[in-house]
């Protein structure tokens, strides 16, 4: 990194996005591309690849590779034509929802990705409305279109029905399945065909540029399905919603793209526009100290930052905790000497590191917009602000109220301080909640938005501390935070009243209908699902 380079043009050159979907559709894949279009990779691996095939860049803990899926946010830096990408690849699965809905806070825009023959699903509808809370804007990538699919005229529609948004198409399929070829660039009214140039699409895909209405476009795809191509294109002018970078960074508008992120055919415009389209990182509110609200602009407020991940064990040879910094303001530098506002002292940011997937490189210089590790002596937590003034702290990480209950033990109780400490850094990373009895002692309880956060929690302890352990699932359902005096508070026999790390008392119930037994029976006291 350039050490005379001025803030401004920093800042102007970067774009910190997430990449979020459901399962399956295609996220990781995406990822992957634009590692191999930015000259990261010279082959991209499939996440589900067959036995001795690549596994995906961004996975980097070995239960993801073993089991093909995104269990951890993944921070990544590079550079794509001249532009500093940082790419936040979250988990898709819906059990760990509370890890991409803090990495998401750290997001200036997101990329959504859509699986052409299944549509908007579950959680790409739960995702999408966190970036609508967050005011986070959001483009549509419409993803495996090689494969059956949908009408794409119907996946719009349910783009703007079920998520409630004006979507543009930015591009047009020239074919879907099996026949597709390439898009119609609608800025340009180019056609754009590419080519496969490698199996799997490891390499990058050729691309020939013909004007729409050439003779050339008829030869290549026959006149019948060249009118229908002019049909459509004109309905979508006709018919289909207007576009403005205003009200896409308003979230009014999404611009919505067709392509296969596996065959790369559609993926470097795709990433090409997204220089365009996406903000650069902007102005943050932040509260002071009297609760006033307060903007902290990224060129002229000195450093300032705010810890959103913490992850354990990156590398194995270390044993350490990473702390995962959005910078917000100001340039950062290595060794810089900041204030930690929640602990009221000063802390050295010494060894920083910027990362693709689990390398790290020490850095020099950071920008806002920028992702930083640092390592975590047990300093820092989630929400953590830091900054070279003081008198203000970033909006705190809501808390997602816990769904699945369980008690956890070492099997061999000489491994009991091994399984302490692991427990101690998965709970401090945020992966699972460590319950307390509330006023009176006794064993901890486990609590989890998903019962596969458990499976990962026994996972890593068994791989990274050796401690092998015992799971026994609890009879409790559902959970709500209780606001109001907790001496006057009755609870139901059924239900158990316990303290989150923080100290606030948490109710924990055995069905809904326990859940709003307990609301009624207790009119002064509010009962809340998030925790903000």
């Amino acid at each position: 990194m350039d050490a005379t380079l001025s803030i401004q043009d920093a800042v102007a050159m970067r774009r910190t996005f997430a990449i979020i979907s459901h399962p399956d559709a295609g996220k990781t894949t995406l990822t992957e591309k634009l590692l191999l279009y930015s000259g990261m990779l010279q082959t991209a691996g499939m996440v589900k690849g067959r036995k001795g095939r690549k596994a995906a860049t961004s996975d980097w803990m070995a239960m993801e590779q073993e089991r093909g899926i995104s269990i951890t946010s993944s921070a990544m830096q590079f550079t794509y034509k001249d532009t500093i990408i940082n790419v936040l690849d979250t988990p898709g699965h819906e059990d760990f929802s509370e890890d991409t809905y803090r990495t998401l806070t750290a997001a200036d825009c997101a990329i959504m990705v859509i699986d052409a023959s299944k549509g908007v699903e579950k959680q790409t509808r739960k995702l999408f409305e966190v970036c609508r809370l967050r005011q986070i804007p959001v483009l549509t990538f419409i993803n495996k279109m090689d494969m059956p699919g949908r009408d794409p005229l119907d996946l719009m529609n349910e783009v703007e029905n079920v998520l409630n948004i004006h979507s543009y198409a930015m591009n047009w399929p020239i074919g879907y399945g099996k026949e597709f070829h390439g898009v119609v660039e609608r800025s340009s009214q180019d056609c754009l065909f590419f080519t496969k140039t490698s199996v799997g699409g490891a390499q990058k895909a050729d691309i020939e540029r013909i004007p729409l209405k050439s003779d050339a476009v008829k030869h290549k795809i026959g006149e019948e399905r060249h009118r229908v191509l002019l049909d459509e294109l004109e309905l979508l002018e006709s018919a289909g919603n207007s576009f403005s970078q205003e009200d896409f960074l308003s979230s009014k508008v999404t611009p919505v793209f067709f392509a296969s992120a596996l065959i790369n055919f559609g993926v470097e415009p795709f990433f090409d526009a997204f220089l365009h389209l996406a903000p650069c990182p902007h102005a943050r509110l932040a509260n002071r100290l009297d609760g006033t609200e307060i903007s902290i602009d990224p060129l002229t407020t000195p450093f300032s930052g705010y810890v959103f991940k913490l992850q354990a064990n990156m590398d194995k040879r270390h044993r350490d905790s990473m702390a995962f910094i959005r910078i917000c303001s100001g340039r950062f530098e290595r060794d810089l000497v900041v204030k930690h506002h929640r602990l009221g002292r000063e802390v050295r940011l010494s060894r920083p590191h910027g990362m693709v997937a689990g390398e790290r490189t020490t850095l020099d210089f950071a920008y806002p917009g920028d992702i930083i590790g640092v390592i975590n002596p047990g300093l820092f937590a989630i929400g953590d602000t830091i900054s070279v003034t003081g008198g203000f702290n970033f909006k705190p990480l809501p808390q997602f109220q816990p769904e699945i209950f369980a008690r956890i033990y070492p099997k061999d109780i000489s491994k009991r301080k091994s399984f302490d400490k692991g427990v101690l850094q998965l709970v401090s990373e945020g992966a699972v909640q460590m319950l307390k009895p509330y006023e009176r002692s006794g064993d901890p309880i486990f609590a989890a938005v998903g019962k596969l956060q458990f499976e990962v929690m026994q996972y890593r302890l068994k791989d990274e501390y050796g401690a092998d352990t015992t799971f026994s699932l609890l009879p409790f359902q559902c959970s709500a935070w209780i606001i109001g005096d907790m001496k006057t508070f009755t609870k139901s026999t059924e239900s158990m009243i316990v303290s989150d790390a923080k100290g606030h008392p948490l109710a924990l119930f055995t069905s809904q209908w326990d859940k709003q037994y307990n609301i009624r029976e207790n009119p002064h006291h509010e009962l809340v699902d998030v925790l903000v």
